[in-house]
């Protein structure tokens, strides 16, 4: 029963299934892996790399005595594509962010769903919407 969870959430987000060799291969070992995507923030606005530096760094420190290959392999090909992400959106104009797939919300731990919601709140303690910022300049001024 649990092997069949872990399977279960290690599956593939897209229809075409996990091909171990193929996606070995495309993953970056981890601390180039971190290098690149601490690179990649830079391109963000100061407060946007901050913010994803120190949550990049941490994750990784909490994932470094990871043992499981499935676990491990989840966790370096999701920081890929988030690397392959921001890498093609971040071109200096500013990044737009998208709406999380209601596929990958279904396989998330309840651990991971707090971990999200703790972020959705960091981030909006950063981020404030522009009619709120402009609200607050007009009773500042």
């Amino acid at each position: 029963m649990f092997r069949s969870t872990l399977l279960r959430q290690a599956e593939s987000i897209s229809a075409k299934p996990i091909n171990l060799r193929e996606a070995s291969a495309t993953l970056l070992p981890p601390i180039p892996l971190l290098r690149a995507l601490l690179r990649v923030h830079r391109r963000l606005p100061l407060e946007m790399r901050s913010l994803g530096d120190e949550y990049v760094k941490a994750e990784f420190r909490r994932h470094r005595d990871a043992t499981n290959p499935v676990h491990i392999m989840g966790f370096l090909s999701q920081w890929k594509y988030y690397l392959e992400d921001l890498s093609q959106n971040a071109d200096g104009t500013g990044f737009k962010g998208k709406k999380m797939d209601p596929v990958i919300f279904e396989k998330m731990s309840s651990e991971q769903l707090g971990q999200m919601y703790e972020l959705m709140h960091a981030t909006k303690s950063v981020w404030k919407p522009a009619e709120e910022l402009h609200t607050q300049a007009e009773q500042e001024g």
